[in-house]
């Protein structure tokens, strides 16, 4: 027993959940319901955008407060009704849904959230990028920030006041341009460098009594826990498919699953799967291609039970191939079901709609490209299910929940049918419960399994945080997301550890931050994260996908490319959550003839670049990164990581440029199967050549990197 509460108490300690004493129920009741609050606010955000995919435009003023606010940069309106009317009108053109061909796309991601210490509210900033189309061919764009407001009435999470910082818009066919062509202020923080690793703060006072049972909230914490598995799993098959590692996508697929493909059929079972992959081309990315499917807006439902779980999102595909000049854009809304088999999540049933196809060139205002049923060997196995059948722009994937704040069923506009529906396959047998311990036990396991999700959002929070300050080149609060020992790459450089020297670093690299207006910003979203979690709850990782729009004055400088993070390492300090490695894998794609050309257009020829010298230079010499290492040497020089300098463009003096593939690096195996990458990364980046930055070395675990 005594030992019990002091494990119990060392735990809370590190974790910053309550006090070091044992908590009492109450307490661990104040703590589920704080750490499900990041969660409601994150899906009722995600869920506004799904219903604007359709235009349900009375569906998305539902979410709001009855006294919320919107503010979109030209006014502000106050009031649910007001809200309502103001969608309906001036986006649907007094009718709820969307015309046809009608394209109303937004993807939002990165977000920070922070619960205020009462836990009746909470702030959030979202990276918002919007495709558009009217009904007559005219395709936009526009993009910005949103800091939003939450507030939870009545127990139930809604939307205070949603407001958009608009920063960049314009026609499809040119490209955007800043606001008005003008320079960009940068947009209010609701956080700092300090705060972004704190998304619950520490309750103050008693906690209130709870009518919950140990056994409820061992249960709502587990749901937790999977829901962490579930996006995991999500985001690693994104991954997979964006690399053509077919393999790897197979395994994540349980024996009896089924996918189903909008307007081309259903395929069974893994080898149905790897079937319906190959429509795509053998496994395995060659020079100029390009297969990305980026995850944005996923909502997650973890049902009673315990082993099934639901995911419904948005993919959005970069597809092409340099050889051929092909080039295309995808939206899909996916609805997958997952099964927990043996402790473990697998594909059941995934469903992907395609809500457009459309040529690069022409755009998504002018393109509608339907995608032929396959025929021989890679057919589909059935056709799709009657009830799926129909024209396109009258297919809405039926949402899994009800209204988030309103807790009525999703109403259908006029014209438009609900599909996907019924489930493709049987039913899920609930999980079998482990016996019950003492209760001592039961409340130190469930107060560290609470922890762990817990960091789950603080490191997807301080992930978020990172992309978001050094698109505003705020330095030094940057810098105060990186822990005691955190180190971090500046690229072609090498790796400076600790807060002061990551700020003089960047300092010399990028030069001051910026005041009142940019004349352009580089965005740095990290999406798509598979987060894992050591099992104390006291450090994690990250896998990141880089989408990177860039925004200018003029048109011709709009752009996008796209990068990994392949592996950042966050790690609790005094209850924050920090930055212990960041590193870079640059780039992934980009668009090397500017917007209109696209990522298929031909690459310019490879520059020429001196070989690295083995240290840091006695004299002046010209590399990239050799200015930086001249003035500042490196705590860890980008020459001495050997073979890993390979996942760096130029790592090794030779440029690479897309339309080249780099070699990525993995820090997790397959989270089925146990497969092992080609390029496995356990531990941090440089850490094989400066064993004092693993984590290890200063009492941390690494989180697990496969089943």
């Amino acid at each position: 027993m005594r030992l019990a509460i002091w494990v119990l108490a060392a735990a809370l300690a590190a974790t910053g959940l309550a006090s070091a004493a044992a908590p009492t129920l109450d307490e661990l009741a104040r703590d589920v319901t704080r750490a499900e609050a990041i969660r409601d606010v994150k899906t009722l955000q995600r869920t506004y955008s799904q219903y604007a995919q359709y235009g349900l435009w009375d569906e998305m003023a539902a979410l709001f407060a009855l006294d919320g606010t919107l503010e979109t940069g030209t006014g502000q309106l106050r009031g649910r009704s007001a809200i309502a009317a103001y969608f309906t009108r001036g986006l649907g053109n007094g009718h709820q849904g969307l015309a046809p061909a009608a394209v109303n796309t937004e993807l939002i991601a990165a977000p920070v959230v922070n619960l205020a210490v009462d836990g009746n509210s909470a702030k959030g900033r979202w990276d918002r990028f919007v495709l558009r189309s009217d009904a007559q061919g005219h395709a936009s764009i526009e993009g910005g920030i949103l800091e939003n407001t939450y507030v939870k009435d009545h127990g139930v999470w809604k939307i205070a006041d949603l407001h958009f910082y608009p920063q960049y818009s314009g026609p499809y066919e040119t490209g955007w341009t800043n606001v008005e062509g003008q320079d960009l202020p940068i947009i209010p923080y609701h956080y700092d460098g300090d705060t972004a690793g704190l998304p619950i703060p520490p309750a103050v006072g008693a906690a209130p009594r709870t009518p919950a049972t140990l056994s409820s909230l061992e249960h709502r914490i587990q749901s937790l826990n999977d829901e962490d598995q579930v996006r995991n799993l999500q985001a690693a098959y994104n991954y997979y498919v964006d690399r053509k590692m077919w393999d790897d996508v197979a395994d994540l697929f349980s024996a009896g699953s089924e996918l189903e493909m909008g307007g081309v059929g259903v395929y069974d079972g893994p080898q149905g799967v790897r079937r319906a992959l190959e429509r795509m081309g053998p496994a395995g990315l060659t020079r100029g291609q390009l297969n990305d499917h980026l995850l944005f807006d996923d909502v997650a439902l973890i049902l009673p039970g315990g082993a099934e779980a639901r995911l419904r999102g948005f993919e959005l595909g970069l597809v092409g191939e340099v050889s051929t000049g092909e080039e295309h854009w995808e939206v899909n809304v996916f609805d997958n079901r997952f099964v927990k088999e043996g402790g473990i999540w697998k594909v059941r049933e995934m469903r992907l709609f395609p809500l457009l196809r459309s040529d690069y060139h022409a755009g998504w205002g002018k393109s509608h490209l339907s995608e032929p049923v396959p025929q021989g060997a890679l057919a589909p196995d059935h056709p799709v299910p009657k009830a799926d059948q129909g024209a396109r722009d009258a297919l809405i994937p039926a949402f899994f929940a009800p209204n988030p704040a309103s807790g009525r069923k999703v109403q259908l506009p006029p014209g438009k049918q609900f599909v996907a529906a019924a489930a493709l396959t049987g039913r899920i047998p609930a999980a079998t419960a482990a016996p019950a311990a003492g209760t001592d036990q039961r409340l130190t396991d469930a107060t560290r399994r609470l922890a762990v999700s817990m960091a789950y959002d603080a490191a997807e929070n301080v992930n978020s945080a990172y992309g978001h300050l050094i698109d505003d080149f705020q330095w030094p609060e940057m810098a105060k997301l990186f822990g005691r020992h955190g180190a971090k790459e500046v690229p072609f450089a090498g790796y400076y550890a600790g807060a002061e020297r990551i700020t003089h670093a960047v300092y010399l690299e990028y030069g001051d931050p910026r005041g009142g207006g940019r004349a352009s910003i580089a965005f740095h979203w990290l999406i798509q994260p598979v987060i894992n979690v050591a099992s104390d709850g006291r450090s994690a990782t990250a896998r990141s996908y880089l989408f990177h729009p860039d925004t200018a004055k003029a048109s011709s400088s709009a752009s996008l490319f796209g990068a990994m993070y392949p592996e950042n390492q966050f790690v609790l300090e005094e209850g924050v959550w920090r930055l212990w490695n960041l590193s870079l894998d640059e780039p992934y794609f980009s668009l090397p003839a500017g917007w209109k050309g696209g990522w298929s257009s031909l690459a310019p020829a490879p520059r020429a670049a001196a070989p690295r010298p083995a240290a840091a230079p006695a004299g002046p010499v010209h590399y990239f990164g050799a200015a930086l290492v001249e003035k500042f040497p490196p705590d860890v020089p980008i020459t001495a990581l050997g073979v890993r300098e390979e996942h760096y463009r130029g790592g090794t003096g030779e440029v690479w440029e897309w339309p080249q593939i780099l070699p990525m690096w993995w820090g997790y195996r397959n989270p089925v199967s146990g497969r092992k990458p080609e390029n496995f990364l356990p531990d941090c980046v440089p850490c094989d050549y400066a064993p004092e930055l693993s984590m290890t070395r200063h009492g941390y675990l690494l989180p697990p990197t496969g089943p």
